[in-house]
């Protein structure tokens, strides 16, 4: 059977009908000749694929004798699923506007220092921004503002200037703190909004003791302004009454 093969692969390449390839053919156990690469040979004008000895109808391959191949029966159709339904949209959560303010009073007089109280309230007031209640959750930050003040004891000038220093001295242990720098807005208000009850502070005082009651105008105030998600559970519909039968006549 090989030697029928080489005659025949012989007659083949003198007539020049073999498509030129990198390699030279070579027979592999099956029906159609060839390359070193497995690629099929083909003839030349025909296009067909070349046939050994060896070939049978049940070696055809669809790539030359496509007819001689069972085609794979088509596969039944998926019945089509069931249009999915959308999804039940959310009710948007309740948003609150949210507005707190703390004092920080009783700054050492003439220093733009806070005390330990101060830092300690401070502390507090923004762990509760930060925690949920049971009205509302956790305070989103909107802006804050930080105002210096003095009480009235040396020039306008030099009050002013303290005022701010104060005011800033509070702005960075709020950034410290790890509130964002650039939502928190300073200003310094010199003696010009002191605590309603020290107006009863009278300058005749002794000055330790002026500076004593004047105390609580020396302070920092810091406002909050944000917005926080409502936790309150909304109230259910009162059930609707029922008509009240008319009366029978008689």
């Amino acid at each position: 059977m090989i030697s029928a093969i080489r005659i025949t692969l012989v007659g083949l390449a003198a007539a020049g009908v073999f498509l030129p390839t990198t390699a030279s053919a070579q027979f592999k156990n099956q029906g159609y000749l060839t390359d070193t690469q497995g690629n099929v040979v083909r003839a030349l004008g025909a296009g067909v694929c070349v046939r050994t000895s060896d070939w049978t109808p049940a070696r055809a391959i669809a790539e030359c004798d496509p007819d001689l191949v069972k085609k794979a029966a088509p596969k039944p159709k998926a019945a089509p699923k069931p249009a999915a339904k959308p999804p039940a949209k959310k009710a948007k959560p309740k948003l609150l506007n949210i507005e707190e303010k703390i004092e920080l009073q009783g700054m050492p007089f003439g220093k733009a220092e806070m005390t330990a109280d101060n830092k300690a309230e401070l502390d507090k007031f923004l762990g509760a921004l930060r925690k949920a209640t049971k009205a509302r959750g956790p305070v989103t930050i909107g802006a804050v503002v930080v105002t210096g003040h003095t009480d009235r004891i040396g020039s306008l000038k030099y009050n002013m200037k303290l005022s701010e220093r104060r005011a800033v001295v509070v702005k960075d242990y709020l950034v410290s703190a790890g509130i964002d720098q650039k939502v928190i807005f300073w200003e310094g208000k010199g003696p010009k909004q002191p605590i309603p009850v020290t107006k009863f502070c009278d300058n005749k005082m002794k000055r330790k003791q002026l500076i004593e009651c004047l105390s609580p105008n020396r302070r920092v105030t810091v406002e909050v302004v944000g917005r926080a998600q409502s936790l309150a559970k909304p109230k259910p519909k009162p059930a609707a009454k029922g008509k009240a039968k008319p009366k029978a006549k008689r």
